[in-house]
């Protein structure tokens, strides 16, 4: 089956990648021509791990290629699919559907032959049928369906996502365009990946009410933490303890800093934007996204407070601290909404000098970050720092050399913001530590 990736980000390539090993001749699309020269010279837009192996292997193979050209690309092919960006939308939060409808009235001008259209991009309820009337408005006279078939992708683990899915999610009004679906996705019901059809519209707000769901989860456990700081409790206890409830789960009950990343912050506020214009509001979802956004900026604070402690001094001007990883998480270089954008920027903010390193998100992270310095290692990074702040899990942070770390620091003081260290241990080695919600 030939298939047309709209978009060659994050989940058109992946998802064109992947298909792509499945067997299907696919052709992943992208305005952008200096991206699809990169590619066809093998060189990847993001950080992914295994993915240019797998684009490269396809590519070799012959089922996978890459193109400028919307209009010659499309035909025919059985399943067109858009995934281009759906931003927050500045002003109100919702979520900016632009590319999403010009994509729609591209294809309808150039569609030869039958083809689902389908929606892979993060989409608000309704946007299928948006992109249904935009292609029959234009008068076209070929078959056509429009499918929602949103994304569940983990960064740092989005290949063996789409291989081993958890579910796969169809939204499709028509048995036809069920049928091409099945099609494009018969690979995996070899491996009895769950398939679950549903109207378009639900479909739609399966993907918001996941990512919503989970980032409650996130924020809940955020809040507990506070609370055994306070109380005197563990909070990795605490999330092992309830965690171990069959319906609750021990997935993202990791105390931390707060959610960022692509998907998380926008898609809560578009979900609650969506529920505005229906006027059903949802309190629950608006507490998380209020909460997680204040609790990166304390985290800043929790960072000061430490740095206070160790001096006994109230003003922390012109101390350093240094920042072990700043992308939202391990395994990608995706800086967007990352806790450590606004940790550093409440460092900055009370006079203090910040020096930082991240594996992968440096080249990201040095355009949004210019007051923070960009070092070449943690211990480039660590070196004369009053304070060293775990802010990111990458696995290059969890055996530091200790002893390395207090004869180059200035002062032995590590704030751990993912609970990495055991605190007896680290104690004992002559650190002061501090953690999230290990009273």
């Amino acid at each position: 089956m030939k298939i047309a990736m709209v978009g060659s980000g994050y989940v058109g390539l992946v998802s064109g990648a992947c298909f792509a090993d499945f067997g299907h001749d696919v052709v992943c699309i992208d305005k952008d021509a200096t991206k699809i020269e990169r590619l066809h010279a093998g060189v990847m837009p993001i950080y992914e791990p295994g993915l240019a192996e797998l684009v490269g292997t396809n590519v070799k193979s012959g089922r996978l290629t890459f193109s400028t050209d919307l209009a010659s690309s499309i035909e025919g092919a059985a399943a067109i699919f858009i995934a281009v960006g759906t931003p927050s939308r500045r002003g109100d939060g919702h979520a900016d559907l632009s590319f999403v409808y010009a994509v729609a009235e591209e294809v309808a001008a150039n569609l030869k032959t039958p083809a689902v259209i389908v929606t892979k991009s993060t989409v608000p309820v309704g946007t299928g049928d948006e992109v249904e009337r935009i292609i029959r408005e234009s008068g076209t006279k070929v078959q056509f369906g429009v499918v929602s078939n949103p994304e569940f992708l983990r960064e740092g683990a989005a290949i063996g996502d789409f291989k081993r899915p958890d579910r796969i999610v169809i939204g499709a009004d028509s048995e036809w365009a069920q049928g091409v679906m099945r099609e494009v996705y018969r690979p995996l019901f070899l491996n009895k990946a769950p398939i679950l059809f549903t109207s378009r519209r639900s479909s739609e707000l399966i993907k918001y009410a996941a990512n919503a769901f989970l980032a409650t989860k996130i924020t809940f456990i955020n809040e507990i933490a506070d609370l055994c700081e306070k109380a005197g409790g563990d909070v990795q206890d605490v999330a092992r303890g309830i965690g171990l409830d069959n319906r609750i789960g021990g997935k993202f009950l990791h105390a931390g800093p707060g959610y960022g990343g692509s998907c998380f912050p926008k898609d809560t506020l578009a979900l609650l934007k969506t529920a505005e214009d229906f006027a059903s509001p949802l309190r629950i979802v608006e507490a998380v996204a209020n909460v997680n956004e204040s609790r990166k900026r304390a985290m800043g604070r929790k960072v000061i407070d430490a740095l206070i402690g160790q001096s006994g001094d109230d003003s922390v001007r012109g101390k350093k601290v240094a920042l072990l990883g700043l992308t939202f998480k391990p395994q990608t270089d995706d800086m967007r909404d990352a806790p450590s954008l606004a940790i550093a920027q409440a460092l900055i903010d009370a006079g203090v000098e910040v020096a930082a390193y991240d594996p992968e998100g440096m080249e990201l992270a040095a355009g949004m970050m210019p007051h923070v310095t960009m070092t070449k290692g943690p211990y480039e990074a660590i070196e004369g720092a009053d304070a060293i702040v775990l802010v990111t899990e990458w696995d290059a942070f969890r055996a530091l050399d200790l002893d390395r770390v207090k004869r180059i620091a200035r002062a032995p003081v590590l704030v751990d913001l993912r609970n990495v260290y055991d605190p007896a241990e680290i104690r004992a080695a002559g650190f002061t530590y501090t953690s999230v919600g290990r009273g």
